[in-house]
């Protein structure tokens, strides 16, 4: 389907409305960086990690494994209104002061103003970073938004002081804003800003715990004896051998004169603004990320008791997910953006108790794509316009159930649409964002591919059930070239299945055929 026939779709689309009753509550509740290590329902979290409102959230509901929303922040959250990967999402564009950015809502328009259309209330409230329009009045009913691209100066405002437009009207609040977000989503729970006799989809978008990571007063305490071992790979050396070349030359940790890894010099001011509240050693920098985490927690028990008292728990889907994770050291970074697990890699939990499994696992690999088609199954109405990701509600009821569906995941940097179309081999364009270059990557099972999309550079393949932290790349191994190649046609039969312009002109690579 062409790009721009999508706002014709969405001219033309009618739907037959289902009654207010039949229809359920959609509560979507968005973190920012947060691996899903910092849940402590994950395996993989440290054992000093507590969540116990988000493992109670999973109890009820199915959590799934291996998830991966996206790359970085603006991509992630337009693929949450678009159900399109970045380089399907048409017309936007990064320009001016960062993080500045623009798009045109008749060639991209975003699905929330299709169920506001179709008889919910819509709202947003918290961190908007798709583009300075915010979408209020078109595709929601309410907002609370935190326009980053709006006002640049205010853009490291992340947990306090923050510019906002309440309805279209500026306001300056103060005050712990994943608190503050919390108890404005409450409210709206509650049936402020809403009509009582619809149902209603609610973004919920944290900031934290993006950088620079600043925990609420009450958590700044939490956690005096945690331990955080440090990754093999945390430094170049022999344990990235077979790696790309710029993940071979990561290096933002050095050993202080404890001989315990700290941020370099230049890094620091991503732990708390001004100065770190407990050092910069990988120790302190995790155990503060994860005191982050637990306001987090403390709004998701919030709001399940706000759903719980206004008798709207058993109409309302819970969707639990982060825009992408972050490393903590794994190939020398701090960040998110690289195709690793440990860089984007994130949770994802959904609750409905008596419409979906409770206390379930889903080990089959999704991705954020797969979230507004969920959301339409769930509203029961058609799809508007072709969507990238599959209906998720078959994993729900039975989470071993066949599921032909990989997980393709891409970094096109700032570029999105049809200026992905051509592949930029301008080293200024092609490793732009974090100085990581564009890549794709596609997950099947619990094989892992990646293709730097960099002329000459080498394929990585691995295994995830018996390499979690992929550090060692299959694809140089000729006893895996059958799986490798197999991997290969499977990632471009996916980015034609999704109408990949880049999909014929990839660069070639060094990995024997």
């Amino acid at each position: 389907m062409a790009r721009t026939s999508i706002f014709a779709l969405l001219i033309l689309y009618t739907c037959q409305l289902v009654s207010a009753g039949e229809r359920p509550n959609i509560l979507f509740i968005f973190t920012d960086d947060q691996s899903y290590r910092t849940v402590s329902c994950y395996p993989e979290a440290y054992p000093w990690v507590k969540t116990p409102n988000i493992d109670a959230l999973a109890a009820q509901g199915v959590r799934f494994t291996h998830t991966y929303v996206g790359t970085w922040c603006m991509p992630s959250r337009a693929t949450m209104l678009t159900g399109h990967h970045q380089y399907g999402v048409e017309s936007m564009r990064m320009q001016g002061e960062y993080p500045g950015s623009v798009y045109d809502p008749e060639k991209c328009p975003f699905w929330p103003r299709v169920f506001r259309e179709n008889g919910y209330s819509t709202a947003q409230i918290g961190k908007w970073h798709t583009g300075i329009d915010s979408g209020y009045g078109r595709d929601w009913d309410h907002q609370i938004v935190w326009s980053r691209p709006k006002y640049p100066k205010n853009a490291g405002h992340y947990y306090d002081d923050q510019i906002v437009e309440i309805d279209g009207e500026v306001k300056r609040v103060s005050g712990y804003t994943t608190d503050w977000y919390t108890d404005r989503a409450e409210d709206f729970i509650r049936g402020k800003h809403r009509q009582e006799d619809q149902p209603w989809y609610l973004w919920l978008c944290f900031g934290a715990v993006h950088g620079p990571f600043t925990p609420a007063e009450r958590h700044q305490t939490a956690y005096p004896n945690a331990t955080v071992p440090e990754p093999v790979n945390i430094y170049p050396g022999e344990s990235r051998l077979g790696k790309p070349e710029y993940v071979r030359k990561r290096n933002r940790w050095v050993p202080n004169k404890k001989g315990q890894a700290e941020l370099e010099s230049g890094v620091k001011q991503r732990t708390v603004v001004n100065a770190p509240l407990h050092g910069n050693s990988l120790q302190n920098w995790v155990r503060q990320y994860h005191q982050g985490v637990l306001a987090i927690d403390d709004a998701v028990g919030q709001l399940r008791k706000a759903l719980e008292d206004s008798g709207q728990a058993k109409n309302t889907l819970i969707v639990f997910a982060a825009d992408q994770g972050i490393a903590w050291g794994q190939n020398g970074f701090q960040q998110k953006i690289a195709p690793y697990d440990a860089n984007i890699r994130g949770p994802l939990i959904m609750s409905f108790p008596g419409r979906i499994l409770q206390g379930k696992v889903c080990s089959r690999p999704v991705g954020g794509t797969d979230l507004p088609p969920t959301f339409f199954a769930f509203a029961d109405l058609p799809l508007p316009w072709k969507m990238h990701g599959h209906d998720l509600t078959p994993l729900l009821k039975n989470p071993t159930v066949d599921w032909p569906h990989p997980v393709l995941t891409a970094l096109t940097g700032e570029k999105y649409g049809s200026d992905t179309d051509v592949i930029p081999t301008d080293p200024d364009v092609l490793y732009k964002t974090a100085k990581v270059p564009w890549w794709i990557s596609l997950l099947d099972g619990r094989h892992k591919y990646i293709r730097t999309l960099v002329e000459g550079e080498v394929e990585e393949l691995y295994n995830l059930e018996t390499d979690p932290e992929e550090l060692t790349n299959l694809a140089l191994d000729p006893a895996h070239l059958e799986k490798l190649r197999a991997m290969r046609a499977a990632t471009l039969a996916e980015l034609r299945r999704t109408d990949a312009g880049m999909v014929d002109q990839l660069p070639a690579f060094s990995t024997p055929q």
